[in-house]
């Protein structure tokens, strides 16, 4: 089955430009002009899209409250989405992937780039639904909640397990501050964000030789890499 690109992109040049791109890659992709229109789109059962390519200025709803609003639906709260803009400041990168934005490219960018961070996005995405993961030292059952490192097993707390499942499911990745307290805290929790830091100095405490795998990231968040 193809996988299915919604474009929402309000440039018709660019839109068909990566629609003729993405054809010719083995793609499927649909084009929205506006936010309003690929919010129908993307919220459709009958074509719920693989990924999302999002620009940020768009008529009437902007790519930051539409990415929002995705996460906040069951349906696509988990649809990879990529940001296309032409704001490249350091703090608009962090905000888009606060809002929830899995990449993001700034304009004007290169079409096989794109296409080279949609596959990387997809590869993902498709690692995230493993029920496991493993690797030489480290090993997580996401349904039984057991973890072990170096086959020793590590007892951790609930919210412990959903900050190490978070990590691991965007591994390579940076999760800001915002978008773990979001994922495991919950979108209403408005407390102080060192109660994660907190979380993580204990989390990686009883994860012993497999503590070095999370990463710190200085005044963004948090990275898990593979335990070699």
């Amino acid at each position: 089955m193809l996988q299915n690109i919604l474009i929402i992109e309000d440039d018709a040049d660019i839109a068909e430009s990566l629609h003729y791109n993405f054809k010719r890659e083995g793609f499927r992709s649909t084009i929205a002009e506006s936010g309003e229109k690929g919010l129908r789109i993307a919220l459709d059962e009958k074509s719920t899209p693989s990924l999302i390519i999002l620009d940020l200025m768009l008529p009437g709803m902007s790519g930051m409250e539409l990415c929002r609003r995705l996460r906040r639906e069951p349906l696509t709260e988990n649809t990879p989405v990529i940001m296309l803009t032409a704001k490249a400041a350091e703090t608009d990168k962090i905000a888009g992937l606060d809002t929830g934005a899995d990449d993001y490219i700034v304009k004007p960018f290169s079409v096989k780039e794109v296409i080279a961070r949609v596959r990387a996005v997809l590869r993902r995405a498709e690692k995230e639904t493993a029920p496991k993961y493993e690797d030489e030292n480290l090993a997580v059952d996401f349904d039984d909640m057991r973890v072990s490192c170096r086959g020793s097993d590590v007892k951790l707390t609930r919210k412990e397990f959903a900050l190490l499942e978070h990590l691991i499911k965007n591994i390579g990745r940076v999760a800001t501050r915002q978008q773990l307290l979001d994922n495991v805290w919950g979108y209403s929790y408005f407390g102080d964000t060192r109660t994660l830091d907190v979380h993580i100095r204990r989390l990686r405490q009883k994860m012993g030789d497999c503590a070095r795998c999370i990463e710190t990231v200085v005044g963004v968040g948090y990275r898990f890499i593979e335990c070699k």
